[in-house]
């Protein structure tokens, strides 16, 4: 399975933001997107998601046209109805898609999966943790089992123990999936990824991860981020 990027651009009026952007993402694989602040990297997720319109360029799986079923996202901040429990609310998405759900398992397998125990699956919503509302948005993309998974700086603001389980449930999710996951934190992409994508300039460049185990490579890709052109 392969998602490919024709000839992305996008500004916003005048400012340009995505520049002639070619890239093939392929499955069983965990893309690291890296770049600084404002780089571009949530333009590159909402224009895959077609939440904004681009200027030009083409999103295919599998040379067909991209349709956004076959997508999950999640944002950097949860979004999350909080007057329903956890429980109510992973319930809820289950009996409103549950025809296009394949092998629905039993809800409490999908609870045991983001290690969320009972008791947190009956509180409100808006009491959870940023780290536990980032587990129900992920859970609800592992029910709907997209093709492809779109995660913005979905570890920000986390302890180090819910990093932890959300990178081993991503490992475990690669197969038969594209995740491309973004991220300013250069640590967490060598330890997550398989394969790394530096946006600089607009523009994507791949990085071959075997070198960034040398301290001299990611002081060099450090130096490069450190070097982007501000207009």
């Amino acid at each position: 399975m392969e998602l490919k990027i024709k000839d992305l651009n996008k500004s916003y009026d005048d400012k340009e933001v995505l520049k002639d952007i070619n890239f093939t993402f392929k499955d069983n694989c965990i893309y690291g997107l890296i770049g600084r602040n404002g780089a571009g990297k949530t333009t590159f997720m909402n224009a895959i998601d077609s939440v904004i319109k681009v200027n030009s360029g083409e999103f295919l799986l599998d040379d067909k046209e991209l349709d956004t079923n076959d997508i999950g996202f999640v944002v950097s901040t949860p979004l999350v109805p909080e007057f329903l429990t956890g429980k109510e609310f992973v319930q809820f998405y289950i009996d409103v898609h549950k025809d296009k759900i394949e092998n629905l398992k039993d809800i409490d397998y999908y609870f045991d999966l983001v290690e969320i125990d009972k008791k947190d699956q009956d509180k409100l919503l808006k009491d959870y943790s940023h780290g536990m509302k980032n587990k129900i948005q992920l859970l609800v993309n592992i029910i709907s089992n997209p093709k492809i998974i779109l995660l913005d700086e979905p570890l920000v603001s986390l302890d180090v123990v819910v990093q932890d389980n959300i990178k081993k449930l991503l490992k475990s999710l690669k197969k038969d999936h594209i995740i491309i996951f973004s991220t300013h934190i250069l640590e967490i992409a060598i330890d997550l990824c398989d394969e790394i994508v530096l946006l600089k300039d607009k523009s994507f460049s791949q990085v071959k991860k075997s070198n960034l185990s040398t301290k001299k490579y990611k002081d060099s890709i450090l130096n490069a981020l450190k070097e982007e052109k501000n207009d």
